[in-house]
């Protein structure tokens, strides 16, 4: 990816004063046209480098200049490096970046990043369950949003032409936001189809902040998903547990006499509300709605009639 070659490059030139496009290709394994390009840039973009022809020349930083790494408190880099840290783990790029952001650092901070950096060790597997792959497609709608390309690709059987603003990964499903005729719209990555970049600049807000924009869009969608509420009395001691199974989606209402409590939980729709009640048997009171009772009584039925001696 091109930003994480010109921020190598920067660091390079940082550390070794002068380099060359032949000593930077052979060095971050690229051609030495691509070296000069990435160089050309920097310089374009106002980074103050600038080359010096002739023999023994190359490009140097002017005036010796520096990034801001150099600038990091202790508590600034032991926070880089404590959320950087996880992510190494299953990430050889992030690993080699790390690497060289260690050496961008005063010497007395470097004992305590690299102590965070192996302090928190993140397993993405759950227990019997193995550790989900990144969709391939991850990776080229990656480079579209950083070099600001257009992506034409097939959605619910129609073809999209979108300007992709950035990607999330929400709990291993990935989702793509993305500007369209009709404003912003999010599509699940795994059920985009033949995406192809184009040559045409994706428009992008000057403005634009993925985390509060996909705060917005998680905001849209739990409102979508609460549209039907349910009252239930249980125990105080199993709350905790029952409230973990609907996460957001539940709330506690009130303290009961008995040491029990009156909850709220949300869904689309009432069997998906009884579905997760089901399970809980006598444990849980249903106060309301009838639809929701309804519900249990038509699933017991059925569990009855399979399941019930003959």
């Amino acid at each position: 990816m091109r930003a994480d070659r010109l921020v190598a490059t920067l660091l390079l030139m940082q550390t070794r004063g002068r380099v060359t496009a032949a000593e930077l290709a052979a060095e971050l394994e690229i051609s030495v046209a691509t070296a000069r390009r990435d160089l050309e840039a920097l310089s374009t973009a106002g980074v103050p480098v600038y080359p010096q022809p002739g023999r023994g020349g190359g490009w140097q930083l002017i005036g010796g200049a520096r990034t801001d790494l150099s600038g990091l408190t202790a508590r600034e880099s032991q926070a880089l490096f404590l959320l950087a840290g996880p992510a190494a783990a299953a990430s050889p790029e992030v690993k080699s970046a790390l690497r060289k952001l260690m050496g961008a650092l005063p010497g007395t901070f470097r004992s305590d990043a690299e102590a965070a950096a192996e302090a928190i060790v993140v397993d993405p597997a759950g227990w019997g369950e193995r550790v989900k792959d990144r969709p391939p497609l991850v990776e080229l709608l990656r480079d579209a949003v950083i070099a600001r390309r257009r992506v034409r690709f097939t959605y619910s059987g129609r073809e999209r032409l979108v300007d992709p603003w950035g990607l999330v990964d929400k709990d291993d499903v990935w989702y793509l936001v993305a500007g369209t005729p009709k404003g912003r719209r999010t599509f699940r990555v795994d059920r985009i189809a033949e995406p192809v970049p184009t040559e045409e600049t994706a428009d992008r807000p000057a403005d634009l902040e993925l985390a509060k924009m996909w705060d917005e869009v998680v905001e849209e969608i739990e409102k979508r998903r609460s549209l039907l509420t349910a009252d239930v009395v249980l125990d105080r001691r199993y709350f905790d547990v029952f409230r973990g199974r609907f996460g957001r989606h539940c709330e506690l209402v009130a303290d009961l006499p008995g040491d029990r409590v009156r909850a709220r939980v949300a869904a689309p729709a009432p069997i998906m509300i009884a579905q997760e009640l089901a399970g809980w048997g006598a444990l849980v009171e249903v106060e309301s709605p009838e639809s929701v009772k309804a519900e249990l009584a038509r699933l017991g039925r059925e569990l009855i009639a399979r399941y019930a001696p003959k």
